[in-house]
């Protein structure tokens, strides 16, 4: 059984998903302070001097031992303000991906255009350009008589 769970952990997938897990957070603490300590900040100073993180909606101020009741929607901006940034910084190292992957992957060849084709009097393969059959001498030139079916080119 524990040899089953070293296997397990062991797999590709897992071990970058606990690597994406550790990145995220690690990063998850970077947008927080850039929020908090940045931008909250600036918009503080273009918006007069709010602060974010201390703007609620009082439901019920404090009486006696009763605390105030409040809806902090300052955090609540800071948490929709977090969540744009970490979803934009996805969105652009997603994109960076993808375009290095479409650049690095081997493009299929298109197909090439037949060479030959069939004589359809004797079944012979022919040039496709060929007006007459070499074999049979039959006029290949007739829209009737002509036989359109390609044949990809002879290897030897």
């Amino acid at each position: 059984m524990l040899t089953e769970f070293r296997n397990f952990i062991m797999r590709g997938n897992v071990l970058d998903l606990a690597v994406g897990i550790i990145i995220g957070a690690a990063f998850t603490t970077i947008v927080n302070s850039l929020v908090t300590d940045i931008i909250s900040p600036i918009i503080g100073l273009i918006t007069g001097g709010i602060d974010f993180s201390e703007m609620r909606i009082v439901l019920r101020a404090a009486e006696g031992d009763n605390p105030e009741v409040a809806l902090g929607i300052g955090l609540f901006i800071n948490a929709i303000i977090n969540f744009l940034i970490v979803g934009f910084v996805l969105f652009l190292i997603i994109r960076a991906y993808n375009n290095a992957t479409a650049r690095f992957t081997k493009k299929e060849a298109a197909p090439e255009e037949p060479v030959n084709k069939v004589c359809p009097f004797c079944a012979t393969e022919i040039p496709i350009k060929a007006t007459r059959c070499p074999n049979c001498t039959s006029d290949l030139t007739g829209s009737a008589s002509t036989s359109t079916t390609p044949v990809a080119p002879a290897t030897t």
